[in-house]
C-alpha cells in the first residue's frame, strides 16, 4: 500500500492558474477504503466513481471519470501530478478537475500588445478526482483516492454539453473529408451540411462544430511560405505534364524565392477564344497561405454564366508586377487582348493596363465601387442613406451624358454633398465607371449590378476554403470544372425550355433560333418595347422615339445594301444585343430576319467545344459548317414544340454523336483557326 508522506513529493501542475485557487488534499474527500476495492476497465457500467475504485492505468481513469462527467453535464481536464522526488520513481498521483476548476491568471498588460477580452469560464468549482498509484505484488495500478462531485455553478443538459471543448472532435476520417471538400472551394457552412447528410443526423448534431473546421483548416494553413511556394511549382509541374495545354509563368528573385505565378487552364483559355471580349480582373482579394496578393480573371458565356480565364499571385501590387501578369495573361491567350477589361481603383494596375493593353478600354467594376459604400456614406447620410443610393443607381444607368451630369448636380445639392470627398472623387472619375460614359464599349453585361453580383459570387467560390497554397491550383480546377458541368447543365435546362414568343414577329422566331435563350430573352425584351416607338425619315436616317412624346428620340442610322444599322444608344455596341430604335427601324423596312452580323457568336447557341472545331476548321469547309449550323438552330427550335417531338430527337441525336465520336480526328483541321472566326 502506498504511504503518501514516504518521502517528498514532487508536484507539477498542468494548468498554473490552478496552484492558487484550488486545494484538493487528502482530507478533501471521503478516505480511501481499501477493503472494497475491484477493478474498473473502461468497458465498465458503473456510474459514479467510488473510492477504490481500480483502474489499468492513469488514461483509463481519466476516460472514465470523462464519460461520467459528460453523463452529468461537465467536461474536466488534468490538474496536476505528483510524483517521488528521485531517480526511477515517477508519477505516483494525479488529479481531474471540473473544466471550470481554478480562476483566470491576470495577464500583464502590455501597451505594445493587444490584449483578448474574452470572459473565462473558470468559476473555481471543486469538484474532482485523485488516483494514485499502487503496487502490490508487482503489478501497478491506480486506484481512486479522492472524490468529490460537489459543483458551484449549473450543469448543463445533454443537448447542450456536447458543446464543451473537450467532447468536440474531429475523426481523421472526418478530416480527410473536410479537406477533400475544402480542395472544391465550398464554403464551412457547405460541409457541414453535406456531412450530417452523409451521416444522416440532424443539423447541428455533428461531434464538431463550424469553428473547428475553421480552426483544422487554418492550422493546416501556417506552414512554412518557402517551402509553399516550392510546393505550388511543383504542383504546376505535375498538372504540366498530365496535360499540356496547362499554362503557368513565374518569377523567382534574387535570393531564388517565388515572387509572382500565373497560371490557366486548357477549358479557360478555349472559353477566352470565344467569350475573352470582355473581361473582369479582381485583384481585390489576398491569398492567406502566403498572405499575397491574388488576381483572378473572368468572363461570361454565351449562356450567361460566369466563365474562368486565370489566375495570379503576386508579391508586390505594384507597376511591375501588374505589368507581368498581364503580359503572361496575354501570352497564355496568343496574345488575344480584351475589347474591354474590368478591376478596381488602382493607379499601379491602370497604369500596366495603358501600357500592356493599350487598345483595351479600361473600367472600374461597379461592385468594387458599391461595397465601399457604407464606410464611406452611411454615417454622413444616417437615414437618408438608402434614398440616395437608389437615386446613385438611376444617373448610373442613364443613357445620356447631360442627364447624368444634370443629375449629379441635384442629387449633390439635395444631400448636401459638396464638400464629401468621395462624391468628389467619383466624379472626377466618372468616365471609368458611369454607364452614359461606357456604351460605345462591350461589357457582356457585367456591368448591371445582378450580374456583377453573380460574378462576385463565382469568385468567392475559389476562396471559400482554402488550405495549402500548392493545392489552391488543384482547388480552382476543380472549382472550374464544377462550374463548367454546372453551366453545361444550365445550358441544357435553357434549351429544354419551351421559348415562348410574344410578338408573333418573324424577326423573333429567326432570334429564337439562333440565340441562347439568355440572349434572346434579352433580345424580345427590346422586340415588345419596339411596338411602343415611331420611327420617322430623318437627314440620312430615322428619328426613332416613344409614342408619348412629341420632342428627343434617337437617330439610327441604317444601310439595307450594306447590312449595316446603328443607333446612337450606342446598345449594340454596349451588349451585343439589338437597340428597340433598331428594331423599329427594321421592322417598318419589312425586315423579316435580323441580319447575321447583330447575331453575335458569342451569343448563339454554341457550345465552347463546337466553337473550338468551328474556328479550327478549314476555310473551305466555312459554308458546311455554317450549314450545320443553321440545321442544329432549326433541329432545336422544331423540337420543342411538343414532349414527343424531344424524345425523338433526344434519342436520334444521342446515336448519332456515339457514331460522331467513333470517327477519327485529323490534325490537319486543327491549324489555322482565325480566318472562319473572322468570318463569323
Amino acid at each position: 500500500m502506498m504511504s503518501d508522506d514516504a518521502g517528498q513529493m514532487l508536484m507539477v501542475y498542468d494548468d498554473p492558474s490552478d496552484q492558487r485557487s484550488l486545494s484538493l488534499d487528502d482530507t478533501s474527500s471521503a478516505e480511501e477504503s481499501p477493503d472494497e476495492t475491484r477493478l474498473s476497465l473502461e468497458s465498465t457500467n458503473d456510474v459514479v466513481p467510488y473510492i477504490g475504485q481500480r483502474f489499468p492505468t492513469h488514461d483509463a481513469a481519466y476516460e472514465y471519470y470523462s464519460e461520467f462527467a459528460k453523463s452529468c453535464g461537465f467536461s474536466i481536464r488534468r490538474h496536476r501530478t505528483e510524483g517521488k522526488d528521485g531517480v526511477g520513481k515517477g508519477l505516483t498521483r494525479r488529479y481531474f478537475v471540473c473544466h471550470r476548476a481554478g480562476n483566470t491568471p491576470i495577464k500583464t498588460s502590455n501597451e505594445n500588445k493587444p490584449q483578448r477580452n474574452r470572459k473565462s469560464s473558470r468559476c473555481g468549482c471543486q469538484a474532482y478526482m485523485r488516483i494514485s498509484k499502487v503496487t502490490e505484488l508487482g503489478a501497478p495500478e491506480w486506484r481512486v483516492t479522492g472524490f468529490a462531485n460537489n459543483h458551484n455553478h449549473e450543469l448543463l443538459e445533454p443537448n447542450q454539453v456536447r458543446f464543451l471543448p473537450a467532447y468536440r472532435t474531429i475523426s481523421e476520417t472526418d478530416k480527410s473529408r473536410i479537406l477533400m471538400f475544402a480542395k472544391t472551394g465550398i464554403s464551412v457552412q457547405q460541409m457541414m451540411r453535406l456531412m450530417e447528410l452523409e451521416k444522416c443526423v440532424e443539423p447541428g448534431y455533428l461531434p464538431f462544430t463550424e469553428k473547428d473546421v475553421r480552426n483544422l483548416l487554418q492550422s493546416i494553413r501556417k506552414l512554412d511560405p518557402e517551402d509553399e511556394s516550392v510546393d505550388l511549382l511543383r504542383m504546376c509541374r505535375n498538372i504540366k505534364e498530365k496535360d499540356p495545354n496547362f499554362r503557368y509563368e513565374y518569377t523567382l528573385d534574387s535570393n531564388n524565392r517565388l515572387e509572382n505565378i500565373a497560371w490557366s487552364y486548357a477549358s479557360s483559355i478555349q472559353a477566352y477564344e470565344i467569350f475573352g471580349d470582355a473581361v473582369v480582373f479582381d485583384t481585390t482579394h489576398r491569398l492567406t497561405a502566403l498572405d499575397m496578393p491574388l488576381g483572378i480573371w473572368v468572363g461570361v458565356n454565351n449562356y450567361g454564366v460566369p466563365c474562368f480565364f486565370g489566375c495570379t499571385l503576386l508579391r508586390e501590387e505594384n507597376l511591375r508586377s501588374f505589368s507581368w501578369a498581364l503580359k503572361a495573361f496575354l501570352a497564355f491567350m496568343d496574345g488575344k487582348a480584351p475589347q474591354t477589361i474590368l478591376t478596381d481603383q488602382n493607379m499601379c494596375l491602370k497604369e500596366a493596363i495603358a501600357m500592356e493593353m493599350p487598345v483595351t478600354k479600361h473600367a472600374l467594376c461597379i461592385w468594387m465601387i458599391v461595397v465601399k459604400f457604407p464606410s464611406w456614406f452611411n454615417a454622413v447620410l444616417g437615414e437618408r442613406y438608402n434614398e440616395w443610393k437608389a437615386e446613385f443607381y438611376r444617373l448610373y444607368n442613364l443613357e445620356s451624358i447631360e442627364d447624368f451630369e444634370m443629375g449629379w448636380r441635384d442629387m449633390v445639392n439635395s444631400f448636401g454633398l459638396h464638400t464629401n470627398r468621395h462624391i468628389a472623387n467619383l466624379f472626377a472619375l466618372r468616365m471609368q465607371w458611369a454607364l452614359p460614359y461606357l456604351r460605345s464599349n462591350f461589357f457582356a453585361g457585367m456591368t448591371t449590378t445582378g450580374h456583377s453580383k453573380v460574378i462576385n459570387a463565382f469568385i468567392q467560390r475559389f476562396l471559400g476554403a482554402q488550405t495549402r497554397l500548392a493545392h489552391f491550383v488543384e482547388q480552382v480546377a476543380v472549382a472550374v470544372d464544377f462550374k463548367d458541368q454546372a453551366a453545361e447543365q444550365q445550358t441544357m435546362q435553357q434549351n429544354l425550355q419551351n421559348i415562348c414568343l410574344k410578338t408573333g414577329a418573324p424577326m423573333e422566331s429567326h432570334a429564337a433560333s439562333v440565340l441562347t435563350p439568355f440572349a434572346f430573352s434579352k433580345l424580345q425584351e427590346q422586340l415588345v418595347l419596339a411596338a411602343h416607338y415611331a420611327s420617322f425619315p430623318f437627314e440620312d436616317g430615322f428619328l426613332v422615339r416613344h409614342h408619348t412624346k412629341l420632342e428627343g428620340g434617337r437617330k439610327v442610322y441604317w444601310a439595307p445594301q450594306e447590312g449595316i444599322i446603328s443607333c446612337s444608344c450606342h446598345q449594340f455596341e454596349f451588349s451585343g444585343i439589338l437597340c428597340r430604335h433598331t428594331l423599329r427601324v427594321l421592322s417598318t423596312g419589312n425586315c423579316f430576319q435580323i441580319p447575321e452580323r447583330y447575331l453575335p457568336l458569342r451569343w448563339r447557341k454554341i457550345s465552347t467545344h463546337s466553337v473550338k472545331l468551328l474556328q479550327s476548321s478549314p476555310s473551305d469547309h466555312a459554308e458546311r459548317i455554317q450549314f450545320l449550323q443553321s440545321m442544329v438552330s432549326s433541329l432545336i427550335a422544331e423540337s420543342v414544340k411538343s414532349k414527343e417531338r424531344l424524345d425523338l430527337a433526344t434519342e436520334q441525336v444521342s446515336y448519332l454523336l456515339s457514331r460522331i465520336r467513333q470517327q477519327p480526328v485529323t490534325t490537319q483541321g486543327l491549324r489555322d483557326i482565325s480566318p472562319l472566326h473572322r468570318n463569323l
